[in-house]
């Protein structure tokens, strides 16, 4: 069952095309990641699913979330859906259970239901000893929390998460990442943009990668890299690395890619990597495994931290 469908839509603003032609599915009880840049498209597409933005009115066009389109049922979408912005746009004048029981009144929540309802997401999220703190009192990561938090408390069946741990340390992303693959678990749809290679990787069912608001690939993100990169990567600093693969035969098993001041070579064979490293001794290098950044290196020429 399909909780989203997206089909051949285009957003422009003025000259400026965020979304070309973008179409796509998202299976019901399923973490759907968009991967790209910034300047992708990828939080233009996250408004229009909500109905935040319309999408560009075009003989083909077409968004469907649970059966209601964004550009006639906004409200609808928004009351089974829950939204994570890319900015902690919490209330700070107001203490934690403060800001999640305003929200529990936009969706007409019984006060007593929102309190139980509260309680279970602040213990869900860690934040249980958090209740009565002011917003400005909170850690990064705790403000964090409390805005999917916020987004939880009407129960949605979609999950929409913008860059949900942008800027924050490896453990409170690893922690934010369990309790996304637990709500995905209790059947939560979870729609994700992220320009974190790794977070795709390690939440989605299906990866979306975008460029210049189009669909460059799509699939499990497993098979991305199984069916379009090589196994291994040697990263080193500027390009004496091509010198040596001409020098030493190894163009052919070998294959390079300049950008900017590094140069990254590709094989499946680890060893042929091995031996280019043992040749540039002195030079600043390592070798690892391919990610979806050289998936998207290889299909576009720039890389995921770039801006468009």
């Amino acid at each position: 069952m399909n909780a989203i469908a997206v089909k051949n839509v285009d957003k422009s603003f003025g000259r400026v095309v965020a979304v070309r032609d973008l179409s796509f599915q998202v299976n019901a009880q399923s973490c759907f990641g968009l991967l790209g840049p910034n300047g992708a498209g990828k939080t233009t597409m996250m408004k229009m699913i909500y109905g935040r933005c319309l999408r560009d009115k075009n003989g083909d066009g077409a968004i469907n979330v649970f059966g209601f389109d964004p550009a006639r049922n906004e409200l609808a979408i928004k009351n089974l859906s829950g939204v994570v912005p890319q900015e902690n746009n919490l209330d700070e004048e107001l203490n934690v259970f403060q800001n999640l029981m305003v929200y529990a009144r936009f969706y007409s929540l019984r006060p007593k239901l929102a309190r139980e309802r509260i309680k279970d997401l602040l213990g869900f999220l860690e934040l249980s000893d958090k209740s009565r703190a002011k917003i400005k009192e909170l850690s990064g990561g705790m403000k964090r929390r409390l805005v999917i938090a916020r987004a939880l408390v009407n129960n949605p069946k979609l999950l929409i998460l913008d860059e949900p741990t942008t800027g924050l340390d490896p453990q409170v992303r690893h922690l934010i990442w369990d309790k996304l693959r637990r709500l995905k678990e209790q059947g939560t749809t979870i729609l994700l943009t992220t320009h974190y290679m790794e977070e795709a990787f390690q939440l989605c069912d299906t990866v979306l990668i975008m460029h210049q608001g189009r669909k460059i690939m799509q699939d499990d993100p497993r098979k991305l890299l199984e069916n379009n990169i090589e196994r291994y990567v040697l990263e080193v600093q500027g390009t004496k690395p091509l010198q040596y693969l001409r020098d030493n035969d190894l163009a052919a098993s070998v294959r390079a890619e300049h950008y900017q001041a590094s140069t990254r070579l590709y094989s499946n064979d680890s060893d042929k990597l091995k031996t280019v490293a043992d040749l540039i001794r002195g030079s600043s290098y390592y070798v690892r495994q391919s990610n979806l950044e050289d998936v998207f290196l290889k299909a576009t020429g720039s890389t995921l931290n770039d801006k468009q």
